[in-house]
């Protein structure tokens, strides 16, 4: 897409290969997780499949370019934490004060950094589904409100609603228990290393 294509970076999350039974065996195919962003509020996730792995994340990229969405942030962070669920897999997503970084696991730090997020917490609940875990970050990205609406949502000013963000310990996260987490609930950086077929 010529210039327009380096604006963006790319990142293969997940390559599985899949097969199709037919009259005369199986065929095989490559199945690729592709998440595009440009670093400043815009990410889009896509997926591919071909016979070769080049061609699978070529459409992949493709795909994701044409689901590309556009994220409020709030300066390195978040605007607020937000909660989301994609089938059986969701996510916690915190905002985080300088220094933190991106606290995650690898599909939900892929979307993350692609959207251009430089600091937030995380914590993946329940299955560790891959395409699961990167659609409800994905979506739970999309949800997020403006400072300012959120302020109004809770009933605060926006100043109060900054002074709370900021009072959050640098590479802290929060207790299960104050952020409504049960117990049993996964870090998501450890939440990603099973089952990586569709739910």
């Amino acid at each position: 897409m010529g210039s327009e294509g380096n604006e963006f970076e790319e990142r293969v999350v997940q390559i599985n290969r899949v097969s199709k039974v037919v009259k005369g065996g199986r065929r095989f195919n490559l199945s690729t997780l592709v998440v595009v962003g440009d670093g400043r509020g815009r990410v889009g996730v896509g997926m591919g499949k071909a016979a070769e792995v080049p061609e699978a994340i070529r459409k992949g990229v493709e795909a994701a370019k044409k689901n590309m969405v556009s994220v409020t942030l709030y300066e390195h962070t978040i605007p607020h934490e937000i909660r989301h669920s994609f089938k059986t897999a969701t996510v916690m997503l915190l905002p985080a004060a300088p220094g933190t970084g991106v606290i995650a696991g690898g599909g939900v730090r892929a979307v993350l950094e692609a959207a251009g997020v430089k600091d937030v917490l995380t914590k993946a609940i329940g299955s560790n589904n891959k395409v699961n875990v990167v659609k409800a970050t994905f979506e739970a990205l999309q949800l997020l409100r403006s400072v300012e609406q959120e302020a109004r949502r809770r009933d605060m000013t926006p100043q109060e609603l900054r002074r709370r963000m900021s009072r959050r310990k640098v590479g802290t996260a929060p207790s299960e228990t104050q952020a409504g987490v049960p117990s049993g609930a996964t870090p998501a950086t450890e939440a990603e290393g099973g089952d990586n077929g569709t739910a």
